[in-house]
């Protein structure tokens, strides 16, 4: 297949990396070579046409049996990448045509693509009560003020059941699944991350009122390797609790949590009430006007991503005020 000398033919270790890409089901790989196959022979007589349904994303890096992807699923009310791995053995082809501005398409199984799509993926974010370790050594610290925290926490998350409330010493957990569009499914977008910036908010007033000290929030979002499967698990005897969570974005909180501590004992930035991994943070639907970019940012270093990545950090104020209402 694809023949003519125009086709661009990229084997697995090839795969263009850092720039855009299509992918695709291998169901349209014949319907697409025929069709460019006649249009190069004579693009004159024969039209080119779209053939297939492609998704977004970009090569990061090639590994030994797999390739890192980042993957655009969402491009038009919001920008929304996940990073994504790509296994080599549902990897069929990459082909493109720069001489007629055709990005090269990874062609892969079907199987594997209808359960990218079929997954759930995550939002994650963990809240840290500020200056316990003082409140500790003062035992300034109470059974009732722990009981109105507690009980505080409770109403809040009664209010939202999509979302899991994991309490653990001064820490909270949050987690809540998310969706991609599948075609010729019922399966829906069902992303809301601006939700976690409100409850950041809510729960840091509560950690005021309830034992006055401060908190902040580390938010992230992307693949999570326990999918289809409820936001918990809690065992038939009660005493076992999975918070179903593995991956990237899980991973993510740790490092972000690690190095904004360091960097702000460092001076190398100020203390701030959120810090967001900047794919959750493009994410946002922010307000037109609002320059997202030019906000606080910090590098930081995950295991579970070759490439540096990056923190944004600011005041939940100024975030609120300007998310699109």
């Amino acid at each position: 297949m694809f023949e003519h000398e125009l086709f661009d033919k990229f084997c697995f270790e090839e795969i263009p990396l850092e720039q855009d890409l299509y992918l695709v089901d291998e169901q349209y790989l014949a319907e697409y070579e025929h069709m460019m196959s006649n249009f190069l022979a004579d693009p004159q007589e024969n039209d080119y046409q779209n053939v297939g349904v492609v998704s977004f994303v970009a090569a990061r890096k090639i590994l030994e049996n797999s390739v890192e992807l980042s993957w655009y699923v969402n491009v038009s009310d919001r920008f929304h990448e996940v990073s994504i791995i790509l296994p080599k053995e549902h990897f069929v082809c990459c082909v493109g045509c720069y001489a007629y501005d055709e990005k090269p398409r990874i062609y892969v199984k079907g199987e594997w693509l209808a359960s990218i799509h079929a997954r759930s993926f995550s939002v994650f974010s963990l809240v840290d009560a500020v200056g316990v370790k003082k409140y500790l050594e003062d035992d300034k610290l109470t059974t009732e003020m722990l009981t109105e925290l507690r009980d505080k926490i409770d109403e809040l998350a009664a209010k939202h059941p999509s979302i899991s409330f994991i309490s653990f010493a001064d820490s909270l957990l949050l987690k809540s699944n998310w969706y991609v569009d599948a075609y010729d499914t019922d399966v829906t977008y069902t992303y809301n991350p601006e939700i976690f910036i409100y409850l950041a908010d809510q729960i840091s007033t509560i950690y005021q009122e309830c034992i006055g000290l401060p908190t902040y929030s580390v938010i992230t979002q992307g693949q999570n390797l326990y999918y289809n499967d409820a936001l918990l698990h809690i065992s038939e005897s009660k005493n076992h609790i999975s918070l179903n969570s593995l991956g990237i974005p899980f991973a993510q909180l740790m490092d972000i949590e690690h190095t904004a501590r360091t960097n702000i004992r460092e001076k190398v930035h100020a203390p701030a009430e959120v810090y967001m991994d900047s794919q959750y943070y493009y994410s946002l639907n922010f307000s037109h006007g609002f320059d997202k970019h030019d906000q606080p940012k910090a590098e930081y270093k995950t295991k579970m991503v070759s490439k540096a990545c990056e923190y944004y950090f600011n005041s939940c104020g100024e975030l609120l005020s300007q998310l699109k209402k």
